[in-house]
C-alpha cells in the first residue's frame, strides 16, 4: 500500500513538474515585485495600490525591485527588459492599446505585462481584483475579505484589451453632494468651491480600478475650476488620467468658472476674438505636456448659445474659423502632427443644427453624440460618420439637472436600458469614447461599474448577461448566499423606478410654472397605487431582514449600496402616494409625513463622519422633496379601465424578437427588426370594436428621422403609427417621465372567432414594451 502511495506521489510530482508551478502568495510573507524604474508613473501608482491591497488581504508587505528574481514581474512592451526574460509569449499584446497579460510562468512567477503603461497598470489592478478587492474598496467602504493564501494555477493566462479607447466619467451638478463633502469634510478648505487633489486622487484611484482613463471635472460656477486648483493637474498625471471637458468647455477651459477670473471682455469670438484666443492659448501652453482630450468648437458660457453670430450660416462660418484656430494652437504647443492629439467635437443643442447644416469637422476629430439626458441616445452615426478616422463617442446620463425634471438624488436608471442603448451604440460604430454623467458618483456605484465594464469588454458583459453581471457584483460585495437573496430585490428596485423615478413621483416639472408645485395626481388608480406601495414595502422589509445577516464590517457597504437606495425609494413613493390617497380621504396624512421623516433619518445615517454632506435628499430644494401640502379633493379618483387582454413584448405568440430582460414596465420589452412582425392571438372578446394601445420604448430613430409601427387585426388594413419626438416637445416630456411612448388605434371586431393582432416594425430601433386591448 505504501509503495502505491509513493508511486502516485511520484507520478503527481512528475506531472506537476511538467506543467510548471502554480503562483502562490501566503499571508504575512513579504512579496517582491520586479519593475523597472523607467516605467511610467501610472504603473508605479498601480503598484502602490497593490501594496495597500496586499496588506489588507494578506497582511503582506510588498517590496519593489528593479532586477529579476522576484515572485511578480511587471513591465511594459518596449520599456522594460524584465518581462522578456521570464519565458512568456507576449505576441498577443503587440499592436494593441491599453492591453494587459497576466501569466504564470513554469517557475511559478506571475508576469504582468502591458502593451503600454495604461495596460500594465490595469494588469496590476487585475491582480487586486483576482485577490477579491472591489473597485469600490474605498468609495463604498467595501473592505475585502482576509485570506491565508492566494493562488493561481500553473500555466494560468489571462489577456484583456478595451472595447472602447477612452472610458470615463463626468462629475456634474456637484453643488449638492461632491462639492460640500469635499470642501467641508474630506478636504476642508477655506477657498470657496475648492475640490482639490486629495479628492481627485480618490476619484482617479476609482477610475484606475474600474479600468477607466478619462475624466471631465466638475464645472459649475460654484466650483473652482480644475486646472485653477493647485495639485489637480499633477494628480491626473499620477493616475494616467486623460482630462477632457463637456460640450461648452472648449480646449479644457471651464468657461463658466474661468472666464470671469482670467478672461477679458465678452466671451464672444466675433467681437472679442483676441481675448478669447488668448484665453485658450494660456491653457493649452500650461497643460500641453500631459494627457488631455481637447473639445473643439464654442458655445456660450455654461451651456448657453454661441454669442455674436445670428444666422445658422454665420454660426457655421464662425465655428469653422474657431476649429481651425484651435487646431493651430494644438499644432503649435502639443504636437506638430495635430492628428495625433485626441480631439472631440460634440454636436449638442444648437451646435447639432450647425453640424447638420454642413459644418465640416476634420476627419481625425472624434464626433461625440449625446442621449436626451434621460438615457435615450438621439443620434447614431451614419455610414459616412462611422468611417471617420477620429471615430465616434457618446455622452450618456444617469444623473441630470433640467427639464422636464431633475433626477439628481438616487441613481435608478434601468441597467437594462443602459445595456440596450450602449450595446446598440457600439454596434453602430460608437467605439472611440464613452463618457458617463455620474453626478456625485454616489449612489450610482453599480451603474458606473456596469457602464465601465461594458466599455472595457462589451463581449464579456454580453456573453454573461445582465443578470449574471448584477449577481457577480452582489457576490463580490457580500457573499453568494446574500447575493441570491438580494438579486430579486435589486431587479425589482430598478423595474419600479423605471416605471417612475423617485424624483418624478410628485408629477411636477422643472422650469414649468404650471407644474412646478404638486398640483395634480399621477394618473394611477387606487388599486395600482396600493399594489405599488405593497411592492415597495415588501422590498424594504426584505432589505431590512437581510441586513441582519450582513457582517458588521460590511454594514456600511450594505447601507450605501442597498439599504439606503431601496428604502429611500420606498419612502419617497410612500410619501407621495399616501398623500395622493389622503387627498381623497383614503389614507391618513400622517403616513405621508412619517415617510418624509424616514427619508430624513436615513440620510442622516448616510452622512456619517466619513461621508458627511455627500448625500442630499432634496437637491435644488424642489417641491417634490418637501412634505406634501395637505389638500382635500372632492371629485373621485381615476378609475382603472378594464383591460380585455395585455401582453409584454416578449409574450408574442409568433415572431422572433430580441428579448431585453429587465427592460420595460414589466421587464420583458422586445426589440423588433425592421420589416419583422410580432403576432398576438386572443379569443373572442364580445365587443364590436377594440382599442389597441401600443406602449413602446421612448427611444429615438436609429436611421433617418422616423420611428413607425404598423398594426393590423385579422389580416385587415394596417394602421401606420409614428412615435418619434422632436426636441423637448410636450410628448417627449411625458414619454421620458413615464418611460413609454404610447399610440392608440381602434379596429372593428368580428364576433365569435379567434383573432390575431400583428405589429410590424417599419423602421430600425422599434422596441415594444406592452400591448393593451380595451373594449370600445
Amino acid at each position: 500500500m505504501k509503495k502505491n502511495i509513493s508511486l502516485l506521489f511520484l507520478l503527481a510530482s512528475i506531472v506537476c513538474s511538467a506543467q510548471g508551478k502554480g503562483f502562490l502568495l501566503q499571508s504575512g510573507k513579504q512579496l517582491t515585485v520586479g519593475c523597472a524604474p523607467q516605467e511610467e508613473q501610472v504603473v508605479h501608482t498601480a503598484l502602490e495600490l497593490l501594496r495597500r491591497d496586499c496588506q489588507t488581504v494578506l497582511s503582506s508587505s510588498l517590496k519593489i525591485k528593479d532586477k529579476g528574481g522576484d515572485l511578480i514581474v511587471v513591465g511594459t512592451l518596449g520599456r522594460s527588459n524584465l518581462i522578456n526574460k521570464v519565458g512568456i509569449d507576449l505576441a498577443e499584446l503587440e499592436g494593441k492599446k491599453q492591453a494587459f497579460l497576466l501569466a504564470v510562468n513554469p517557475k511559478g512567477k506571475l508576469v504582468i505585462a502591458g502593451s503600454d503603461s495604461h495596460g500594465t497598470a490595469y494588469g496590476v489592478m487585475e491582480l487586486s481584483r483576482l485577490m477579491g478587492v472591489s473597485p469600490w474598496e474605498w468609495w463604498a467602504d467595501a473592505t475585502p475579505d482576509r485570506k491565508e493564501t492566494f493562488e493561481l494555477p500553473a500555466n494560468f493566462r489571462m489577456a484583456q484589451a478595451p472595447s472602447v479607447e477612452y472610458r470615463g466619467i463626468f462629475i456634474n451638478d456637484e453643488d449638492w453632494g461632491l462639492l460640500p463633502w469635499s470642501n467641508k469634510t474630506y478636504e476642508p478648505s477655506e477657498v470657496k468651491g475648492h475640490i482639490g487633489p486629495r479628492t481627485n486622487e480618490r476619484i482617479f484611484e476609482l477610475l484606475l480600478r474600474l479600468r477607466a482613463n478619462t475624466y471631465w471635472p466638475a464645472m459649475h460656477e460654484c466650483t473652482l475650476p480644475f486646472f485653477m486648483t493647485e495639485g489637480n493637474k499633477e494628480a491626473a498625471a499620477k493616475y494616467g488620467i486623460f482630462i477632457g471637458s463637456s460640450h461648452c468647455e472648449p480646449m479644457v477651459c471651464n468657461a463658466a468658472g474661468e472666464w470671469n477670473r482670467r478672461g477679458e471682455g465678452a466671451y464672444n469670438y466675433v467681437t472679442n476674438r483676441d481675448n478669447v484666443y488668448k484665453f485658450w492659448e494660456e491653457r493649452v501652453k500650461d497643460v500641453a505636456r500631459q494627457n488631455n482630450i481637447y473639445t473643439l468648437g464654442m458655445r456660450g458660457v455654461h451651456d448657453g448659445s454661441m454669442q455674436g453670430a445670428r444666422t445658422r450660416e454665420e454660426q457655421k462660418a464662425v465655428l469653422k474659423r474657431v476649429i481651425e484656430e484651435q487646431r493651430g494652437l494644438l499644432e503649435k504647443y502639443v504636437n506638430k502632427d495635430v492628428r495625433r492629439v485626441p480631439q472631440v467635437f460634440i454636436p449638442y443643442k444648437e451646435v447639432l443644427d450647425i453640424y447638420n447644416a454642413g459644418l465640416q469637422v476634420p476627419d481625425d476629430v472624434t464626433l461625440m453624440w449625446c442621449d436626451d439626458n434621460y438615457g435615450y441616445i438621439r443620434h447614431f452615426p451614419t455610414e459616412e460618420e462611422r468611417l471617420r478616422k477620429g471615430g465616434n463617442g457618446v455622452y450618456y446620463h444617469i444623473s441630470y439637472w433640467g427639464r422636464p425634471h431633475d433626477y439628481l438624488w438616487l441613481a435608478t436608471t434601468s441597467p437594462a436600458l443602459v445595456y440596450q442603448q450602449m450595446k446598440l451604440a457600439f454596434d453602430k460604430g460608437i467605439q472611440k469614447m464613452w463618457i458617463l454623467n455620474v453626478g456625485d458618483i454616489k449612489p450610482a456605484e453599480y451603474l458606473i461599474e456596469l457602464y465601465m465594464d461594458m466599455a472595457w469588454n462589451l463581449d464579456a458583459v454580453a456573453d454573461e448577461g445582465l443578470d449574471a453581471h448584477l449577481c457577480k457584483f452582489l457576490k463580490r460585495e457580500f457573499s453568494g448566499e446574500i447575493a441570491d437573496s438580494l438579486f430579486p430585490v435589486m431587479k425589482e428596485y430598478y423595474r419600479l423606478a423605471y416605471i417612475r423615478k423617485p424624483e418624478f413621483m410628485g408629477n411636477t416639472r422643472e422650469e414649468d410654472k404650471s407644474h412646478y408645485r404638486i398640483i395634480k395626481d399621477l394618473p394611477w388608480s387606487e388599486s395600482y397605487i396600493r399594489e405599488r406601495l405593497s411592492l415597495y414595502q415588501e422590498m424594504s422589509d426584505r432589505v431590512e431582514t437581510i441586513a441582519g445577516r450582513i457582517p458588521e464590517r460590511k454594514q456600511d457597504t450594505y447601507f450605501q449600496l442597498i439599504k439606503y437606495p431601496v428604502q429611500a425609494s420606498a419612502q419617497m413613493n410612500r410619501k407621495l402616494l399616501k398623500a395622493q390617497l389622503a387627498r381623497y380621504g383614503k389614507a391618513d396624512w400622517k403616513e405621508s409625513d412619517m415617510a418624509y421623516d424616514s427619508i430624513v433619518a436615513l440620510t442622516r445615517i448616510y452622512n456619517n463622519e466619513k461621508w458627511n454632506r455627500i448625500m442630499d435628499f432634496r437637491p435644488r430644494r424642489l417641491p417634490v422633496f418637501e412634505r406634501v401640502k395637505q389638500v382635500a379633493v372632492a371629485e373621485p379618483m381615476v378609475a382603472e379601465r378594464k383591460v380585455l387582454y395585455k401582453w409584454n413584448g416578449a409574450e408574442c405568440t409568433k415572431g422572433a424578437p430580441d428579448i431585453y430582460d429587465g427592460l420595460g414596465h414589466e421587464g420583458k420589452a422586445a426589440g423588433i427588426k425592421k420589416g419583422q412582425d410580432l403576432h398576438f392571438c386572443f379569443d373572442d372578446c364580445d365587443t364590436d370594436s377594440i382599442e389597441v394601445e401600443a406602449r413602446m420604448l421612448p427611444n429615438h430613430p436609429v436611421n433617418a428621422d422616423k420611428l413607425r409601427i404598423a398594426i393590423s387585426l385579422d389580416g385587415g388594413e394596417p394602421a401606420v403609427l409614428s412615435y418619434e419626438t422632436v426636441g423637448r416637445s410636450e410628448e417627449w416630456k411625458e414619454n421620458v417621465l413615464r418611460n413609454q411612448a404610447i399610440r392608440r388605434v381602434t379596429f372593428p371586431v368580428n364576433r365569435g372567432t379567434k383573432h390575431q393582432l400583428v405589429l410590424r416594425a417599419l423602421d430600425e430601433g422599434v422596441v415594444l414594451d406592452q400591448i393593451y386591448l380595451f373594449r370600445r
